[in-house]
C-alpha cells in the first residue's frame, strides 16, 4: 500500500509484516480467475483474529495493573520493566507473548481503520512496546537491526514511540543510558541491583551476546569459547535448572571473564590481531604446556607479519593462495618447535582466523 497517512508528508509503504507474499498470491488467483471473486481482505475475519489475539495477550498480562496507564507514554514506559518481568516469570512467557503480539499486529494492520481496531489501538501499542523490549537486540552503535514492527507503529496513532524512536533496552529495563563499558564493575553493579531479576538477566544476556558477536569478527577461538559458555548458562536458565539470581551471577562472571580476556592481551604485550593468533595456537592446552607463553607470543607476532604479507583481496577464493599460506604457517610452527602432533589442528585454526581478518587486511 502506498498512500498518505494522516500527518505523514509522503506515502506509506507497508509489507504488513510478512503478509505481502500472501496478498500477492491472492491477487494473482483473482486475476487468473478473470476477476471473479473478492480480492479485498475479509475485514470481519481480521477483526475476529484481532479480538482473539488481544484477549490472549490480556490473559498473559493478567495480574499486572496496566490498563490504567495505557495511552500515557511516560507511565507506560515506566511500567515496561514490570511488564517484562511479569511475562518472563511465566512458563514460555516470552515466546508466547512475542508470538501473540506478532499475530495481533498482523491482524491490526489489515483492519486498522475499523472501530474495533481503534478501540484497542493503545493496548496494541503497549503490547508492541513490551515485545520490543523483550526481543530487541543491541549494538555498539545503540541501534536495532530490527525496526520492531515499524510499519504497524505508523498505523497505530498515539503509540508509545510517537516520535518514531526505537525502544531503548536500557530504559526498558529500568536503567539509565550509561556511557560506560558494559563490562565495567559499575555497570555490572547496576544490573545486579535491578528490581526485576528476569529483566536483568535478559538484558545482560543480550548485551553479552552482542559483545561476543563483535569478538567473532576478530578472534575466532575467543568468540567460540564465550559463545559456548553463554549458551550453556542460558540453557540452564531457560530450562529452570538454575534460579534467576544465579543466572545473573553466572552472566556477571562471564562478563568479567570477557574483560579479563581483553586485559590478557595487554598483559602479554600483544595487539588484537596477535592475541587472536596466540589464542589459535594456545587453543590446545598441551601446546601451551610444551611451548610456554613467551614462544607462543613470538610465533603469533611472526604469523601476523607473514600472513599479512601473503593476503590478497581474493585469497580466500583461490586454492593456490590457501595452500601457499598453509605451507608457510607449517614452516613457522616447525621453525619454532611447535609440537608436530598438534600442528594440523593449529594450522586449521590459524587459517580460519586469517579468514576472519583477511577482508580488513586486503582493503
Amino acid at each position: 500500500m502506498n498512500r498518505v497517512f494522516r500527518d505523514k508528508p509522503g506515502g506509506l509503504v507497508v509489507d504488513y509484516l510478512g503478509l505481502a507474499d500472501q496478498l500477492k498470491h491472492a491477487l494473482s488467483v483473482y486475476t487468473e480467475s478473470g476477476g471473479l471473486g473478492n480480492p479485498a481482505v475479509d475485514t470481519a475475519q481480521a477483526i475476529a483474529i484481532l479480538q482473539e489475539k488481544h484477549e490472549i495477550a490480556c490473559d498473559i498480562l493478567h495480574g499486572l495493573a496496566w490498563e490504567a496507564v495505557v495511552g500515557d507514554a511516560k507511565k507506560t514506559y515506566a511500567l515496561l520493566p514490570a511488564a517484562q518481568e511479569h511475562v518472563l516469570e511465566q512458563p514460555d512467557g516470552k515466546k508466547r507473548f512475542v508470538q501473540v503480539v506478532t499475530e495481533l499486529s498482523r491482524a491490526f494492520a489489515l483492519c486498522a481503520a475499523s472501530d474495533a481496531a481503534t478501540a484497542i489501538r493503545d493496548d496494541v501499542a503497549f503490547f508492541q512496546a513490551i515485545k520490543a523490549a523483550l526481543v530487541k537486540t543491541v549494538s555498539r552503535r545503540g541501534k536495532s537491526p530490527d525496526q520492531l514492527d515499524a510499519a504497524v507503529r505508523q498505523l497505530v496513532s498515539g503509540a508509545i514511540t510517537t516520535d518514531g524512536k526505537i525502544i531503548d533496552v536500557f530504559t526498558a529495563a529500568g536503567l539509565p543510558k550509561l556511557d560506560i563499558s558494559i563490562l565495567s564493575e559499575q555497570f555490572l553493579a547496576e544490573v545486579r541491583g535491578l528490581k526485576h531479576k528476569n529483566v536483568a538477566a535478559e538484558l545482560l544476556a543480550k548485551l553479552l551476546n552482542e559483545e561476543i558477536k563483535v569478538r567473532a569478527t576478530r578472534n575466532l577461538v575467543q568468540s567460540r569459547q564465550f559463545s559456548e559458555l553463554l549458551q550453556r548458562t542460558l540453557n540452564a536458565y531457560h530450562n529452570r535448572a538454575i534460579a534467576t539470581q544465579e543466572v545473573i551471577e553466572e552472566l556477571i562472571k562471564l562478563a568479567k571473564q570477557l574483560s579479563a580476556a581483553d586485559q590478557r592481551g595487554v598483559d602479554l604485550g600483544l595487539t588484537n590481531e596477535e592475541i587472536a593468533f596466540y589464542d589459535a595456537l594456545a587453543n590446545n592446552e598441551s601446546a601451551v604446556q610444551a611451548m610456554g607463553d613467551q614462544k607462543l607470543r613470538v610465533i603469533a607476532a611472526e604469523l601476523v607479519t607473514q600472513v599479512r604479507k601473503s593476503v590478497t583481496i581474493d585469497w580466500t577464493l583461490r586454492e593456490g593462495s590457501q595452500a601457499k599460506i598453509r605451507v608457510m604457517v607449517k614452516r613457522i610452527l616447525n621453525r619454532f618447535g611447535y609440537p608436530p602432533d598438534l600442528q594440523d589442528e593449529a594450522v586449521k585454526t590459524v587459517l580460519a582466523q586469517a579468514n576472519l581478518l583477511c577482508a580488513e587486511w586486503a582493503v
